[in-house]
């Protein structure tokens, strides 16, 4: 009985303790670049006019600060890449890429970009077309680009590093990236389209050749000028409201998370690896399976009540359709892990910044975010 109420004790205090640490500004404002999917796009896909994987219409952004509205972020608020940015100093994530104009780069305070796109993977064909309802998003070119890919984030950049080699020079433009932060949330969805597409190849053969595409883009990055790296892995994707619905018990679909569980153990050995064979290679990698998993399994001292259904959506626990202006909506949101059938309330996204900026080795090893500008 005494170990029943010990661990929520002990992560209630930890918490706190937290949210106390949250409310100390840091001095230092690192350039921040961000890269991935739709936990960190805040509009991105909103200049796609052929994207499906866009979240610009109510009741997305419900919760906005200051100005309620939808802003293209899968979210009733804010997002992990505020949250992070905010931890940083900043007021929220830096604009998306696709906004920005070509003085937007020369003006003397800049500070970074967002170039996550919603529904985009490691892959290159991952989230090229949207199949259903389920399954985010799939594995299939059409002629109208529905996400942009990281190989292209990737190419924007190294415009971005033209662009600002041509405003500083070489040598400051290489001190500048050195010490810019890049953040990386990406593979979830290669993942959704591997399981549901019952392919043939292998789960390891699969996951070795997603790794493989990882190392190339960070290789890539690195020879870029990039240099201190946040990567956040795989959440337990096989607990979102989407996926448990394809569970009779309406439990998580275990083979799932297995996916993400092994995909994490490979990221982390692949940045063990780069940060020996490449001078100056920092990184942080984030837990997000072992962070997220805490939560679902004791949720009540994190001030959740909810961590099975959506808050917008409709059907079985909210994860038979997106989040529309037609869409069922809870109204005490701060209360529930998932905003819709796929992706995190913005409650969830702030305790997942906090535990990345300042979580233990459990969470986020070797170090934290909160180190890495200092690596």
């Amino acid at each position: 009985m005494e170990n029943k109420w010990f661990l929520p004790l002990i992560l209630s205090l930890f918490m706190a303790v937290l949210s106390l640490a949250a409310a100390a500004k840091p001095v230092l404002l690192p350039p921040i670049f961000i890269l991935g999917d739709s936990t960190a796009d805040i509009g991105t896909n909103n200049f796609l006019p052929g994207s499906k994987a866009r979240a610009d219409f109510p009741h997305n952004g419900i919760d906005f600060p200051n100005s309620p509205r939808p802003t293209g972020r899968f979210s009733n608020g804010l997002n992990s890449a505020d949250f992070l940015a905010q931890h940083f100093g900043y007021k929220r994530s830096p604009r998306p890429f696709l906004s920005l104009s070509a003085t937007s780069l020369q003006k003397k305070k800049f500070r970074g970009i967002n170039f996550a796109s919603g529904g985009s993977g490691v892959l290159d064909i991952t989230g090229q077309t949207l199949l259903t309802r389920n399954v985010p998003f799939g594995a299939s070119f059409n002629n109208q680009k529905n996400v942009i890919p990281l190989t292209e984030q990737i190419r924007q950049f190294s415009s971005v590093k033209n662009n600002l080699m041509a405003k500083m020079g070489a040598a400051a433009t290489e001190k500048f990236l050195s010490k810019s932060l890049i953040f990386i949330s990406s593979g979830s969805n290669d993942l959704f389209g591997y399981y549901h597409s019952n392919s043939s190849i292998p789960k390891e053969e699969f996951l070795s050749s997603l790794v493989l595409a990882y190392e190339n883009h960070l290789k890539t990055l690195y020879t870029l000028g990039a240099r201190k790296f946040g990567i956040i892995s795989v959440a337990p994707i096989g607990c979102c409201p989407s996926q448990r619905i394809f569970n009779a018990t309406g439990g998580c679909l275990e083979e799932l998370n297995d996916h993400a569980i092994a995909f994490h153990l490979k990221l982390d050995a692949l940045l063990c690896k780069l940060s020996t064979e490449h001078e100056g290679f920092k990184y942080s990698l984030g837990n997000s399976y072992e962070m997220t998993i805490n939560v679902i399994q004791n949720p009540l001292p994190f001030n959740f009540t909810q961590v099975e259904a959506a808050c917008c959506g409709a059907g079985k626990l909210g994860g038979e359709s997106f989040c529309t202006p037609d869409a069922n909506l809870c109204s005490n949101r701060d209360q529930y892990l998932f905003w819709d059938l796929f992706h995190p309330t913005q409650a969830a996204s702030k305790l997942a910044a906090v535990t990345l900026y300042y979580g233990g080795p459990q969470f986020v090893s070797p170090i934290n975010f909160a180190q890495l500008p200092e690596a």
